[in-house]
């Protein structure tokens, strides 16, 4: 737990340091892919609901 919470802090740090440069197209691009992905896993899960934990809520929400 300790170790992907320092991968998550790392993969955050360089995220803020993209996320100026990002345009609100591309943002709007990166949260329609996330959401085509979710889709594709439900259907892959024979119509289940994807069940998200707390880090799996806090990687998705975090800026990216």
């Amino acid at each position: 737990m300790l170790l992907r919470l320092v991968c998550f802090g790392v993969t955050n740090a360089f995220a803020m340091l993209r996320l100026p440069s990002m345009s609100d197209r591309d943002r709007t691009v990166e949260i329609l892919a996330l959401h085509h992905q979710i889709t594709v896993l439900e259907r892959q899960l024979s119509g289940q609901r994807v069940r998200f934990t707390p880090t799996d809520r806090a990687f998705l929400s975090s800026p990216r």
